[in-house]
């Protein structure tokens, strides 16, 4: 057992792997209205407000992961830098001491999923949740509702309307090899969820949720900014906001 282990309090790790604007099997292309360096920066939005979300989260570590690309690098370098001028008490905290920043070689998207199962389950944690990057409403409290599920069976699923998953967890071990897969398949929900079921492996799943990747799905990310912001949430997917603000008033000029 390395030392890391033995100063090791949590036996629960949140990764996090930042996807590629193009990435194998989904492709953040959210219509004509948005240039390049738009969806860039809409990217970067996504993925401070799914740390801002989770962040200071009781008793899990959390690790961001990331391919090495150096337009991706930068970004993180970005995000991070911008986070830690901007938040305060207990998620500044966690995002200067407690985060960790772990990237990973520039593979397809089932084989850098594999890498971050396999890293987190060869540190020696227990239950290992991961999501990725387009999810910027995702809330600490799917998040905690998930990590109770992953206790009770060998993995949680978390799927979206299009029959693909928004999160996947698993406990106890690294049971089914990811990277076999097409992650391109439009069934790739149930492939795997198949493959479980023959290996005699129970799972719970979450409620449907979406993943940012089309023009329909902005309609679902500005219904929940607007209810977050009903609701007097004014934390919530606010990265994500200000980008889609700036958007729209450049189109508006």
């Amino acid at each position: 057992m390395s030392t890391e282990e033995k100063n090791r309090t949590n036996d629960t790790i949140l990764a996090i792997c930042i996807q590629e604007i193009s990435e194998d099997g989904s492709e953040l292309n959210i219509g004509d209205s948005f240039s390049t360096e738009d969806v860039r920066y809409l990217h970067q939005a996504f993925v401070a407000d799914t740390l801002v979300n989770i962040l200071g989260i009781k008793s899990i570590d959390v690790n961001l992961f990331y391919g090495e690309f150096p337009d991706t690098r930068k970004s993180v370098t970005t995000i991070l830098d911008y986070l830690g001028k901007k938040l305060k008490g207990k998620k500044a905290n966690a995002l200067n001491n407690g985060l960790k920043v772990t990237s990973l070689p520039a593979e397809r998207w089932g084989i850098k999923m594999e890498q971050v199962f396999k890293k987190c389950f060869d540190d020696g944690y227990k239950h290992v949740l991961f999501i990725g990057s387009r999810t910027p409403t995702l809330k600490e409290n799917a998040i905690k509702t998930a990590l109770k599920l992953l206790k009770k069976s060998d993995a949680v699923f978390g799927p979206t309307v299009e029959g693909r998953y928004y999160l996947i967890g698993l406990t106890g071990g690294y049971h089914v090899e990811l990277s076999a897969f097409d992650w391109r398949s439009p069934n790739i929900y149930s492939e795997v969820a198949d493959c479980f079921r023959k290996q005699g492996l129970t799972w719970s799943e979450l409620e449907l949720w979406y993943a940012v990747e089309h023009p329909e799905d902005l309609e679902y990310l500005v219904r929940d900014i607007n209810q977050f912001r009903l609701e007097g949430d004014e934390i919530s997917a606010r990265e994500t906001e200000m980008v889609l603000q700036r958007v729209v008033e450049r189109q508006a000029d």
